[in-house]
């Protein structure tokens, strides 16, 4: 009987220490995609979020891109496009007291305004 458990204990301790450890930070993470929900397409679009940049490529009115990983994410972010040949953007980005939106997929609803890429809303659509 004592042997049992002696091998019980040893198989335990060699599955819990075997288990590898995931590459997941709480800061994330985040999957992102922008859905444009201006009313015109929009060209070469990029998203930088820290040093990290991202192109999206061309977003049709009304379209979703697909995920797009970053290491981590904001509630903002500096994304640019093309929009009627005139090179737009959301403007500059200071990301220092914001709070990171964590390990999950996340959804910019992005729009134009007075020549400006505004983000409208950010949606948290599933966990990692």
């Amino acid at each position: 009987m004592r042997k049992i458990l002696v091998i019980t204990l040893l198989l335990h301790a060699v599955f819990c220490f075997s288990c590898k450890k995931t590459e997941f930070s709480p800061e994330g993470p985040t999957d992102v995609r922008i859905r444009n929900i201006s009313g015109t397409e929009l060209v070469n679009v990029s998203v930088k979020i820290k040093e990290e940049e991202i192109s999206f490529g061309n977003i049709g009115i009304n379209e979703t891109t697909r995920y797009q990983r970053f290491e981590t994410a904001f509630p903002k972010a500096y994304i640019s496009a093309e929009v009627n040949d005139e090179s737009l953007n959301t403007g500059p980005v200071d990301f220092t007291y914001m709070n990171y939106l964590g390990q999950n997929k996340i959804t910019y609803d992005v729009s134009v305004e007075n020549k400006m890429i505004v983000i409208k809303n950010v949606t948290f659509d599933s966990p990692l």
